[in-house]
C-alpha cells in the first residue's frame, strides 16, 4: 500500500507554516517543525529538505519575510515572520482548504 501522508503534507505546507507564524514572533526553521509536530502531536513530521525551499520560496512570493538573529541555544539562524501578503495568502488557502475538506467529508459519508 502506497503511503501518500508525504504528499498530503507537501499540498498544506504553506498553510501550516504561514499558520504558525501567524500566532506569534518571528521563528527559525526548526522552531517552525517543532510547533508544527507539537501541535499535531506528532501526526505531521516536516523535514528540513521540504521547509526550508518552501520559506525561500515563501519570501520570494513576499508572504514571509526573514532576517539573521541568535537562537536560543546561541547559534546563528534566519528568524522568518508572517507579511500582510502573508496573512492575505493565508486567509484564502484557509478558505480553500476548508471548502475541500468538507467536500472530502462529503463524498466519504455519501459515497
Amino acid at each position: 500500500m502506497r503511503d501518500n501522508r508525504k504528499d498530503q503534507l507537501q499540498g498544506t505546507l504553506d498553510l501550516l507554516v504561514l499558520r504558525i507564524l501567524s500566532v506569534g514572533d518571528a521563528m527559525h526553521g526548526f522552531a517552525i517543525t517543532e510547533r508544527i509536530e507539537l501541535i499535531s502531536r506528532d501526526a505531521l513530521r516536516v523535514e528540513a529538505g521540504s521547509l526550508y525551499p518552501a520559506l525561500h520560496r515563501m519570501e520570494e512570493s513576499g508572504w514571509v519575510k526573514s532576517a539573521w538573529g541568535v537562537s536560543d541555544n546561541n547559534r546563528r539562524a534566519r528568524f522568518y515572520s508572517i507579511t500582510a501578503r502573508g496573512r492575505r495568502r493565508l486567509a484564502d488557502e484557509a478558505t480553500h482548504w476548508a471548502s475541500l475538506t468538507t467536500a472530502v467529508a462529503r463524498v466519504l459519508k455519501h459515497a
